[in-house]
């Protein structure tokens, strides 16, 4: 069964999968993690999508780590 990135409960541990699609779900999880400065950009898409294994919350950890004063 593949994950619904647009209803199924993202957590930190959801596997970041092929399927992967920037929904307002996604972008609800990310708000609710990164706080409300959180966009989507290039460069952590590029990263999201490029082909290692990672998890909704490394995704989060790594936009923080990026977007850090």
């Amino acid at each position: 069964m593949k994950f619904d990135w647009h209803k199924d409960r993202i957590t930190d541990e959801t596997p970041v999968t092929d399927t992967y699609r920037n929904t307002q779900n996604v972008r609800r999880f990310m708000i609710e993690a990164c706080g409300p400065g959180f966009r989507f950009d290039q460069d952590i898409m590029a990263w999201v999508k490029d082909g290692t294994s990672k998890t909704m919350g490394q995704v989060a950890g790594e936009w923080l780590r990026r977007h850090q004063p």
